[in-house]
């Protein structure tokens, strides 16, 4: 019954789409959708609504309510011009900034949003071809525009396409504007409320003039020039994964002064199929595999990736071994701060009122390395547009070094208010020439740093689960660590709740203080008494809950690694058991027997008939128990 009440729901609302608003092969798509006797596809095409959320969009391409074609982007595009115009109702000129990634339909969609501005009064300044995130970012604030959007699904599989909206900060939109630009989103019915019809007059296409400018700002960040000119030869093997980051990144290193730069050639063509690759994540070992046999080919010093859009970086070298091994997020972002601070001061380029920022679930050592040197850091929510505040309330009264977060983002410079993979992979470059000039490899600064201010191993699980089912149980699952919140992780004390959702903090005796915030997250924290930290978040973006596990040791020496590795590997196998443990005595979601696939990057491995609260656990467990950050698909 609830099945047929729902056929009859979506079919009711697919028939809306067989209108003179919609095109000929759109509508085509919807009657195929209708005739069929499995309603499957129209099911997911219309069971809901593409939300648009703080975010933007995001999703699967294709024809209905819920997949990104020119009908969703166009009510999105009509919506942020709407709010635009009652926003900035007394400015003159309203402009924005039109950017877009290599994906396919993206060029399209762009185009599009472009004419919809356009069509509502709003100049359009429009990059002609692909362009990098952190560059559309820049040309807000460069161009003094309002807003600024970019068509992109960063580093997700090659059947999405995103939408991000940006403020005239640069920054992706903060409220009260990112509620306010939903509203009147959501106030878009249909397609003939969307102004198609373009003003051309109104649309101004940019590239070089924006480049040029961007690239010598982007050099205006590198500290020790003189190393690099020693250094010139540096072996670089870098890859865009065929993605924006070829444009401008290969460009920036040689303006940098590095001079022996090798772009892996198969993945330097543009391509939304990402031909090369299961998935364009700079995060995962496959999307650099071609990049890392280059490397061992030449010999080369550094492989450096970036995702499709350019703003995350991905980066491998060699360990004392001589093995290629990848740099995890929260070593990338550690290794970045820990060069900026320390060669700063060494260069006398260190000011009083310097700060640098790191989001709530990145790593602990980063503070460690700021309180030595004594430089103020600051957490913030996780999101590229919470440092983006940071630097705006601070203008003009302190200066921001750097900023990042785990998931492979940073951030050198302020005159971007996004993760910029440009001037990370040119500032990553000068890193490790400045290792290489002290007789060191990147791998070599990492040790120097694990022994001066401790050990740290970092591990994030990523629990997929898609449909409303899936929503319902992730909240369950928040729901339920918040009733009963673990004494204990790896058989240490939790000696310290934080609750970003009430932004309480509980101690370990019970007492209670506030968390100071700029509003609520759906965040929990727990922290032992053994160092160990554990956040756990649900995905903005994505049908996931995502479980960030850190734990503490020592290291005594540099050649000490692989034993402080090993006894933390110990802890962060206790914390995954204390995790499924937890996530038992929860019991989610009570229900009768049923055989659901678990999906591991997409591909059915095993069946079971499990009871729903067990299936939960079941698949918490399995993913767990890897070794490295892990989707799993359930």
């Amino acid at each position: 019954m609830e099945n047929e009440e729902l056929i009859q729901q979506v079919t009711e609302k697919a028939k809306k789409w067989l209108t003179p608003a919609y095109d000929a092969e759109t509508q085509a798509e919807v009657k195929r959708m209708l005739e069929n006797e499995d309603k499957t596809d129209l099911i997911e095409a219309f069971y809901k609504d593409l939300e648009f959320g703080t975010g933007g969009l995001r999703g699967i391409m294709g024809v209905g309510s819920n997949r990104m074609n020119i009908y969703t982007v166009g009510a999105a595009t009509q919506g942020l011009s709407n709010y635009l115009n009652k926003n900035f109702k007394d400015l003159e000129q309203i402009a924005v900034v039109v950017g877009h990634d290599c994906r396919n339909n993206s060029r399209l969609f762009a185009e599009i949003s472009a004419n919809i501005f356009s069509a509502n009064g709003i100049k359009v300044y429009l990059f002609e071809d692909m362009r990098p995130t952190p560059e559309m970012s820049f040309a807000i604030r460069h161009l003094g525009c309002q807003s600024g959007i970019i068509l992109t699904a960063s580093h997700n599989p090659k059947e999405y396409n995103g939408y991000k909206a940006y403020w005239d900060d640069g920054a992706q939109v903060l409220a009260p504007h990112d509620k306010g630009i939903i509203d009147e989103v959501n106030k878009i019915a249909s397609a003939a409320d969307i102004k198609f019809e373009g003003n051309k007059e109104l649309i101004q296409v940019i590239g070089e003039d924006i480049d040029s400018i961007y690239l010598d700002k982007v050099h205006t960040i590198s500290i020790d020039s003189e190393v690099i000119k020693r250094q010139k030869d540096l072996s670089i093997v870098y890859t865009p994964i065929h993605g924006t980051g070829m444009m401008l990144i290969p460009r920036a290193l040689k303006q940098w002064g590095f001079e022996n730069v090798h772009c892996v050639p198969e993945q330097m063509v543009k391509s939304g199929d990402f031909p090369t690759v299961i998935s364009p994540n700079p995060e995962n070992a496959e999307a650099l595999s071609m990049a890392i046999d280059l490397a061992k080919k030449i010999d080369a010093d550094i492989v450096m990736a970036s995702d499709p859009d350019a703003d995350r970086v991905g980066m491998a070298c060699k360990n004392d071994k001589g093995e290629w091994v990848l740099i995890n997020g929260n070593q990338t972002c550690l290794l970045f701060l820990y060069y900026i601070i320390k060669n700063r001061i060494a260069m006398g380029k260190m000011k009083d009122n310097d700060f640098i920022v790191k989001t709530i679930v990145t790593t602990e050592l980063i503070k460690a390395v700021a309180d030595k040197n004594k430089i103020e850091m600051r957490d913030c929510y996780t999101g590229f547009k919470w440092i983006a505040r940071e630097i705006r309330l601070s203008e003009g009264k302190q200066q921001y070094i750097g900023g990042g977060e785990e998931s492979y983002g940073f951030l050198a410079e302020d005159f971007v208010r996004d993760k910029d993979a440009v001037s990370a992979c040119a500032l990553l470059a000068e890193i490790c020439a400045w290792a290489k000039d002290r007789g060191k490899t990147l791998f070599d600064v990492l040790m120097d740093i694990y022994v001066e201010y401790g050990f740290s191993k970092e591990t994030t699980v990523n629990v997929v689960k898609p449909g409303k089912s899936g929503a319902d149980e992730i909240k369950a699952m928040m729901e339920n660590f918040r009733a009963n919140p673990p004494k204990e992780i790896g058989g240490s004390k939790v000696i310290l709740a934080k609750d970003y959702k009430t932004l309480k903090a509980t101690d370990g005796e019970g007492n209670v203080a506030d968390i100071d915030m700029p509003e609520t997250s759906n965040v929990l924290q727990y922290f032992t008494e053994d160092g160990t930290k554990i956040s756990v978040r649900p995905s903005g973006t994505e049908p996931k809950i995502k479980f960030y596990m850190e734990v503490k040791g020592e290291m005594g020496c540099p050649k000490c690694y692989d034993a402080a590795n090993a006894a933390a590997e110990e802890k962060v196998e206790a914390v995954r058991k204390s995790l499924g443990t937890a996530i038992l005595r929860q019991k989610i979601k009570k229900g009768a027997s049923k055989v659901k696939p678990f999906r591991t990057f997409g591909a059915p491995f095993i069946f079971m008939p499990v009871q729903a609260w067990a299936y939960t656990y079941v698949c918490v467990t399995l993913c767990i128990s890897t070794r490295r950050a892990t989707h799993i698909y359930v």
